[in-house]
């Protein structure tokens, strides 16, 4: 069966980034000129899903109104002329059909994922966590699409990291089939003399309907949280679960060093400002500007 859903949980309430996330969602937080949000939904439709769930919660209206339709501006930009930004806003406007679902307490991952049974039915689906942006030449998506059509099982993307940084991320025990990895175990932030492997999850997943019930079986973590790693490591114990290393950049948004560095390389990367922004940056580090470490 294809692929033809996508869910994003976007229901955290970001407190990494207070206080500028007590009113605006941590997803809504630009990356140069666009919210974090736009381009994990720019990479779904990049890879051929149009339907798209996020699981919100309160005070994410702005995410909402985002991909909406704004008569008032598109009026204003039509009466000054301002055809190119009309057409972007009309771009992000059409871009999906997008459905939204509140998460009321934020109960965790699994949780968040568990509040999308009913739109997904009994089909596969892709999960995308907007803390992790990739830049690549083939949709990240795209490639979990590809392996899913060829293997039908739930497949998880991995990139490795140095071995001394896997306590930040949760970490694949797998053995290597082909070009994908039959994940036996997956371990939250392991001590680095502890973890199995360096191979990180990403942020990306195509999972199989039967994650549903695993989900309502996983009980809560100590925190009060249903996690789906949880949920995903009990059913790799019944069922084939693959990982695969994804080829691309990989960028995360979810604390303010990474934040930072990822909003530097995407500005870098746009034609128009690359050249002044790193004339900048070299003043920055030739000691042009009054900044010191």
């Amino acid at each position: 069966m294809r692929v033809r859903k996508a869910v994003i949980p976007a229901a955290g309430l970001g407190t990494r980034f207070l206080p500028a996330t007590k009113a605006l969602p941590k997803e809504m937080i630009p990356i140069v000129d666009k919210p974090a949000i736009q381009y994990i939904v720019e990479e779904i439709v990049a890879s051929g899903i149009e339907d798209i769930l996020i699981i919100t919660g309160r005070g994410k209206r702005a995410i909402e109104d985002h991909f909406d339709k704004s008569f008032e501006l598109n009026q204003v930009l039509k009466e000054r002329e301002r055809t190119a930004m009309l057409e972007t806003l009309e771009n992000i406007e059409k871009m999906a059909d997008i459905h939204y679902l509140r998460q009321k307490e934020a109960l965790g991952t699994g949780h968040a994922i568990l509040k999308a049974k009913y739109h997904i039915g009994n089909e596969p689906f892709a999960v995308l966590f907007g803390d992790d942006l990739v830049v690549s030449e083939e949709p990240c998506l795209a490639q979990l699409m590809k392996l899913y059509d060829k293997y039908s099982a739930s497949i998880l993307a991995v990139q490795r990291v140095p071995l001394q940084e896997v306590s930040e991320y949760g970490v694949v025990k797998g053995k290597p089939i082909n070009e994908v990895h039959l994940v036996e175990d997956l371990v939250e932030k392991p001590k680095p003399e502890e973890a199995p492997s360096n191979l990180a999850l990403l942020g990306r997943y195509i999972l199989e309907p039967d994650i549903f019930d695993v989900l309502e079986r996983t009980p809560y973590s100590e925190r009060g949280e249903l996690e789906l790693t949880d949920a995903i490591k009990r059913m790799s114990k019944d069922k084939v679960v693959y990982a695969y290393e994804i080829s691309g950049r990989w960028y995360t948004v979810g604390d303010r060093l990474s934040y930072l560095k990822t909003t530097v390389e995407f500005a870098l990367m746009r034609e128009e400002l690359r050249g002044p922004f790193w004339e900048y940056l070299r003043e920055l580090t030739d000691g042009g500007k009054d900044v010191e470490p």
